[in-house]
């Protein structure tokens, strides 16, 4: 909720820039919202089909638990190009904008996880662990260390975040700062990933490769590619102005 707060009062202050009220942006968080809950439970349900099936009571009855961060982005992004280009906003420009404020909820929201005991990490040695006692947490095994990859994840947001803001004054083309944060982000996600200790959400390849890992090897390519062409697009128009 923090997050979202957040994210609300940045974009609305930047209201202009794309060409919106305050209906506007209440009903672009409206179908980011659908677009994060009905995309995270998708993937979610998809780490584990037969496992869900056999129990969809249980996974009706817990709507607000169990998402998937990249099946949330990948239908988020799937329903806001189809939104701006309704509302005739850039979609460049308006995909930075949601990058910010999508940033600054998942930032917040990581932090979420880490109070709940969620995504948690592997079992480690004391030193560098966080012990969860509660019989509610959502930890697996209470009682031990364990990785704080929550707040590792936070923390690699909060740069994205800083970043996306670094280069907003300098901006090279519109789309920027939303690449940065889908490659920062994507970047270091894999790596984190190598320390989550909650095996339920599956592997491509068992042990090695895991769902999260293989999207973001996916992500990260087309995003590469998109931003030198942004930048080489960017630089020939300085060339021309010049």
């Amino acid at each position: 909720m923090v997050g979202v707060l957040v994210a609300f009062a940045l974009v609305y202050r930047n209201r202009a820039a794309l060409g919106l009220d305050l209906d506007g942006v209440s009903e672009l968080f409206l179908v980011c919202f659908l677009g994060v809950f009905v995309g995270g439970k998708v993937f979610f349900f998809l780490e584990n089909p037969a496992y869900h099936w056999a129990h969809m009571a249980d996974f009706m009855s817990n709507l607000g638990r169990g998402f998937v961060f990249y099946g949330s982005f990948l239908f988020t992004v799937a329903m806001l190009w189809v939104w701006f280009r309704k509302r005739h906003i850039g979609l460049a420009k308006g995909f930075d904008w949601v990058g910010i404020g999508g940033a600054c909820v998942h930032a917040f929201g990581k932090i979420g996880c880490f109070l709940s005991g969620c995504c948690h990490g592997l079992v480690c040695e004391p030193a560098y662990g966080v012990v969860y006692s509660d019989p509610r947490s959502s930890a697996e095994p209470l009682g031990q260390p364990l990785y704080p990859v929550q707040l590792w994840d936070s923390a690699l947001i909060f740069v994205c975040l800083a970043l996306m803001f670094w280069a907003k004054r300098k901006q090279k083309f519109d789309g920027q700062l939303f690449l940065i944060y889908a490659w920062v982000y994507g970047l270091g996600r894999f790596f984190t990933e190598m320390y989550r200790g909650d095996e339920a959400r599956g592997y491509i390849i068992d042990k090695w490769l895991t769902h999260s890992q293989f999207i973001a090897l996916l992500i990260l390519l087309p995003v590469s590619v998109l931003y030198l062409r942004g930048l080489r697009a960017g630089q020939r128009k300085e060339e021309q102005l010049a």
